[in-house]
């Protein structure tokens, strides 16, 4: 049985190469803490599985995969302070700056992470989804992004000895010129950063403008330009600055669709209109596809070249296109069968020539002089 000279393995360790010993004592340190660290985090994320709140799944779920970068960033950065202490070569001293440098990263892409985690969750879920829409998210989502992304920038530079005050002063003195020289790209993000405030549409909307020839689905709202699905299944690509000089109809927000018709019957049926119209009021007034709380209304309202001409004008309670069209045909099919039930017919163009009765005239026959009246033989 081979004995332990734990004497042996002590000088071994305290002499001058044994810092490569050492250097693998901190591996297996950062080894072992990487396997109870994942142990942690699958125990965390069941717990947290088992909350309804987003937060903390979201928060493990960013924090995964940096913790047990960062743990090997402290192993590795600890084991190359040993080897810089025991041999003094240059290679190592560069190890600190380059675990701050590594360190600040993690830490903006754990924050990048948990944003990214929270934006998803958010919009996955329906208890929220009717408090906070996908437009609004998006937009808190990158604007957050953007504040880590330059809060990390600055902090490096700050880390490598890069004076910030000198370049916030100087971002100041350029920032004229970059305005100058960049008003369109500056004007399109101030122009979606309004939109993202004001919210006159959303992804997923229809819009139209009676300004330009826009129209289309809101599939994406960047903050340099609008994506546009037209109807034709053609993307648009519209710069966020033109939403700021037109005017912009919002038609995915419209309360009800509206019916809006002139229909004209013969001049010949003009004694039964009154019963006609009433029976039009009355069929309106019970039909369970109208709004109730819309105007409503069924007048005469003109003589018209061939037709007496009434109008009928009211609201659905639906706001789709599909169920619209239907519903309209129905209205206005029922409408003809109630003219046609008083006898009377819808008109259409036609003309009436007015010919008075021919005058009585007397025809006398004049003789010539010198003729002779009598048998021509």
């Amino acid at each position: 049985m081979a004995v332990i000279d734990y004497e042996a393995l002590f000088r071994f360790i305290q002499d001058r190469d044994g810092w490569i010993f050492h250097i693998g004592l901190i591996l297996l340190a950062t080894l072992a803490a990487h396997g109870l660290m994942q142990i942690v985090l699958k125990r965390l994320e069941a717990g947290f599985s088992r909350t309804t709140t987003l937060w903390d799944d979201a928060f493990i779920l960013a924090l995964r995969t940096p913790v047990l970068l960062i743990i090997w960033v402290a192993g590795i950065s600890f084991a190359g302070d040993v080897a810089q202490n025991e041999t003094g070569a240059a290679i190592f001293k560069a190890i600190d700056s380059i675990r701050d440098l590594i360190v600040i990263g993690v830490v903006s892409w754990f924050c990048i992470r948990f944003i990214r985690e929270v934006e998803r969750k958010i919009l996955s879920s329906t208890s929220n989804a009717r408090h906070l829409d996908q437009t609004t998210a998006q937009a808190l989502s990158k604007l957050l992004k953007a504040v880590v992304i330059i809060s990390a920038v600055l902090v490096a530079m700050q880390t490598r000895g890069f004076s910030i005050s000198g370049l916030l002063a100087f971002g100041g003195v350029g920032g004229l010129a970059v305005g100058f020289a960049a008003k369109d790209m500056l004007a399109n993000f101030f122009g979606g950063f309004m939109i993202y405030l004001d919210r006159p549409f959303k992804v997923g909307d229809w819009i139209r403008s009676p300004d330009k020839n826009i129209e289309g689905v809101v599939e994406y709202i960047g903050w340099r330009q609008t994506r546009i699905r037209t109807f034709d299944q053609r993307p648009l690509y519209v710069p966020n600055a033109t939403f700021s000089s037109i005017s912009v109809e919002n038609p995915s927000r419209m309360r009800n669709r509206r019916i809006n018709e002139v229909i004209g019957i013969r001049y010949r049926d003009a004694h039964c209109i009154i019963q006609i119209l009433d029976d039009i009021r009355d069929y309106l007034a019970n039909n369970p596809e109208i709004a109730k709380d819309r105007t409503l209304m069924v007048n005469f309202t003109r003589f018209g070249g061939s037709s007496l001409d009434f109008f009928i004008y009211c609201f659905t309670k639906t706001t789709d296109w599909v169920m619209f069209e239907q519903i309209k045909e129905n209205v206005l099919l029922r409408i003809m069968a109630i003219i046609h039930s008083h006898g009377a017919d819808i008109a259409f163009p036609t003309t009436t020539l007015d010919i008075p009765d021919p005058l009585p005239m007397s025809v006398q026959a004049d003789t010539p002089e010198g003729s002779v009246e009598g048998d021509a033989s």
